[in-house]
């Protein structure tokens, strides 16, 4: 992408004229009834992904301001998940919990299932890897139902697109939909947003994030053992598989991504990177066979210049560095001091970092301090009071942007944000009518290895 106006307004047209069309499409010859649910009723809850995320997700969506919630279904695709994690939420919150075993669904169309429990202007969490996102968010909409999804929505162009004219039919028929970037719901960051987009640190003229620390959750993976399909291990170990998650890459590092340019007040518009594997074997020497780097590093460009550094890293042993940094004309800022928006958020007169430099920390307000709870409790207080609220749009763009500098690393090529919307590798299509004995979206060769990016010569897609 040239960095000069017409391509930035190209890409506002794009999306624009997609959720346009999609917006007349979807909803030609059709009544559009606005939902909401009435300020005393009991909101009902679906929870469609039954991993750790979507169970603490639907704890944050019983334990809002003002109560009224209550969780009635669950689906997932495993049922050993299901049975512990139904019976452990309903432990932890007794009768908001109302779960039996008919309203307990398995399988690939068990979404489906659950979202039919629910009446529209209900709630229906989805917490499966994102590749599915769109053929969930797809039901939820033609169920009139409100949503909360996690990050990241998308992994690869076409799903982009999708997700974009589903993120204006929702808006059509006012459903509200919230999205797990939680960076935007912690008030230290919200605080210092304000400060930095009032000019405190004057221009930014540089970025830098970090997410370095030892191999996490299922982001590598050995040969797949006996007694499980290739379509379901690679579904059990998302974070390994591009086509599920987008890997770690786009998993791990999508918050300080989203928060860095969100001080910014920009998107990136192009990324150059480097990335490799490095140790590829267990400590008794078998084989990893995932598809992810042990590390990144990505020049982030925005249209104005500046520029945006972000290393990620997962190997054992080196320094390890969780944090998130701006500088700027007139100073600097620390963003996020460790994790993904861990508080407090500082600002400096200098470019040093330190206490005798600093000119202001956040103060986070008493019981405002749990940024997953706070994005529930904005969400809910958009439905009982029927505010716009629908943060998809934001969430495909981030999405699209953390693609740009994975798809950077796996091509060695530089990537701009068109050549990520338009790349026409749909890295799973047809899973709208996947079953269980579908084909895995990649397959592994005869060693039981997946295909992994090979940059400078697979150039054209990621592997």
């Amino acid at each position: 992408m040239n960095e000069n106006n017409a391509s930035l307004t190209s890409r506002r047209e794009f999306i624009k004229q997609t959720g346009t069309l999609a917006a007349a499409s979807t909803l030609a010859g059709m009544a559009v009834p606005y939902v909401h649910a009435a300020e005393n009723n009991t909101i009902q809850i679906a929870l469609v992904g039954c991993g750790g995320r979507g169970t603490d997700a639907a704890g944050n969506s019983l334990s809002v301001k003002g109560g009224g919630t209550k969780l009635v279904a669950m689906a997932d695709v495993f049922p050993e998940r299901l049975r512990e994690k139904s019976a452990a939420i309903k432990r932890a919150f007794g009768d908001k919990a109302d779960v039996p075993q008919d309203r307990q669904f398995l399988g690939f169309d068990a979404y489906k299932k659950a979202m039919d429990c629910l009446k529209p202007g209900d709630i229906v969490i989805l917490t499966t890897p994102p590749a599915f996102r769109w053929v969930h968010f797809t039901y939820a909409i033609e169920k009139g139902l409100n949503v909360f999804m996690e990050k990241p929505v998308t992994v690869d162009g076409p799903g982009s697109k999708r997700m974009l004219k589903l993120a204006e039919a929702a808006k059509a028929k006012n459903l509200k939909v919230g999205v797990g970037l939680n960076s935007r719901h912690a008030r230290a960051l919200q605080q210092l947003a304000e400060r930095v987009h009032d000019g405190a640190i004057g221009d930014i003229i540089l970025e830098r994030g970090y997410r370095m620390h030892g191999p996490a959750a299922y982001f590598n993976s050995l040969p797949k053992p006996a007694g499980i399909s290739d379509l379901m291990y690679q579904i059990q170990r998302f974070h390994s598989f591009i086509w599920a998650s987008g890997g770690n890459f786009s998993d791990f590092y999508i918050h300080i991504i989203d928060h860095l340019s969100w001080m910014k007040n920009a998107w990136p518009v192009k990324a150059q990177a480097l990335g490799g594997r490095h140790y590829r074997q267990s400590p008794e020497g078998v084989a990893y066979v995932d598809q992810n780097f042990d590390t990144y590093s990505v020049e982030y460009t925005y249209a104005d210049g500046t520029k945006f550094y972000f290393d990620g890293r997962c190997i054992t042993g080196c320094h390890d560095d969780f944090s998130s940094y701006i500088h700027g004309t007139k100073g600097s800022a620390i963003a996020s001091k460790t994790g993904d928006c861990g508080a407090p958020s500082s600002i400096y007169k200098g470019q040093k970092p330190i206490a005798s430099e600093r000119v202001w920390i956040s103060e986070v307000p008493k019981g405002e301090e749990n940024w997953y709870q706070n994005e529930w409790n904005d969400l809910m207080d958009a439905i009982r009071n029927d505010k716009p609220y629908n943060e998809v749009e934001r969430g495909v763009t981030v999405s699209v942007v953390t693609s740009m500098g994975r798809m950077a690393a796996h091509t060695g090529q530089e990537i701009t944000f068109e050549d990520m919307l338009e790349c026409d590798h749909e890295m799973a299509p047809g899973l709208d009518q996947l079953t269980a004995d579908s084909p895995a979206p990649v397959q592994p060769d005869k060693n039981g290895r997946y295909p992994v990016p090979q940059p400078g010569y697979v150039t054209k897609r990621e592997y």
